[in-house]
């Protein structure tokens, strides 16, 4: 049988990457170093066509990824839960990294129509490491201010108060870092400015979506909010039919938009909070009433990117 796509799939670590090639069935490992990278750019790049997975490990696929998309080569950066569940579905249970590597060609063979290919955007990821140090550093603040109640001894008092110190001085740094980058481009700037014409998106859930989801404008109403989590997937079978349940999604965005929409009520906007307290008057409970306002909200900022000349340049 004749295959016009090579189905390549690499599981990345810190220190190597595994290689499978399907349905050829060769495998191989390499260093993450400069030069073993470059080296495995241009063996790929010899095979003829092919579509090429990473599963996203933390921020190492990134640049491999970077590096095979430089030399024009298709990429996907696929989600783990998504290979694992595959791979359950299947009956693929054991699990070493050359497993994996041939999991996620094999996923990508099953996948790929309905796959995105990843596309370099220095600027966006810029964006989205200071966003994501962000969260990080103001989680962590959340975390020691809760340890200031329950704990009297002075010096450990002390030194949670010079770290809180220190992280608003980071938080500070950060938020001057993306004041600077969206100064520094204007596409960014009509894109958050757009976004926060709608009641109840501030600038933290304008600069999260423009840095955690690039999709948003690309896609239909449906996946942009399947992406945010906030989809209900339908559970039928037989003479059963159980409410839809949501799964999965950006957790990260999804908690943002939760705080828009309860902006959005607060201040009885028409629109969303016309529309939670339909729900509501109809005999909704507040979370479903309140999950299916963000999804609209979702779906509202989805339709303006894909009208908004901002986002198609």
């Amino acid at each position: 049988m004749i295959h016009d796509t090579l189905f390549v799939g690499i599981d990345v670590s810190k220190t190597h990457l595994d290689v499978h090639t399907h349905p050829a069935g060769k495998s191989w490992r390499c260093s993450t170093g400069p030069e073993a990278l470059a080296e495995l750019t241009q063996r790929l790049a010899r095979l003829g066509p092919l579509a090429i997975g990473l599963e996203a490990s933390g921020g190492y696929e990134a640049r491999v990824a970077e590096s095979l998309h430089a030399a024009g080569l298709e990429v996907h950066v696929l989600a783990p839960a998504r290979i694992r569940s595959y791979a359950r579905g299947i009956g693929q249970l054991a699990k070493t990294d050359k497993i994996d590597a041939a999991l996620i060609a094999r996923y990508l063979q099953a996948v790929r129509a309905s796959l995105t290919p990843y596309v370099s955007d220095p600027i966006r990821q810029r964006l989205s490491a200071f966003t994501a140090h962000r969260r990080r550093i103001v989680a962590e603040k959340s975390g020691l201010v809760s340890q200031l109640d329950t704990i009297d001894e002075p010096l450990v008092r002390s030194l949670i108060e010079e770290r809180l110190a220190a992280i608003a001085l980071e938080i500070k740094r950060i938020e001057a870092a993306i004041t600077a980058l969206l100064a520094d481009n204007r596409q960014l700037q009509q894109r958050q400015a757009r976004l926060r014409q709608v009641t109840g998106v501030g600038p933290v859930l304008a600069i999260a979506l423009l840095a955690d989801m690039p999709e948003l404008g690309k896609v239909s109403a449906k996946v942009a909010a399947a992406l945010i989590g906030v989809a209900p997937y339908a559970r039928q079978s037989g003479a059963s039919d159980r409410n839809g349940r949501c799964l999965g999604g950006r957790k990260h965005l999804r908690d943002i938009a939760y705080m828009a929409v309860l902006s959005a009520i607060k201040v009885k906007d028409p629109v969303l909070g016309g529309f939670y307290q339909r729900l509501r008057l109809r005999g909704k409970p507040f979370k479903l009433a309140m999950i299916a306002t963000v999804r609209k909200l979702i779906t509202i900022l989805n339709a303006i990117a894909r009208q908004e000349p901002a986002f198609q340049q």
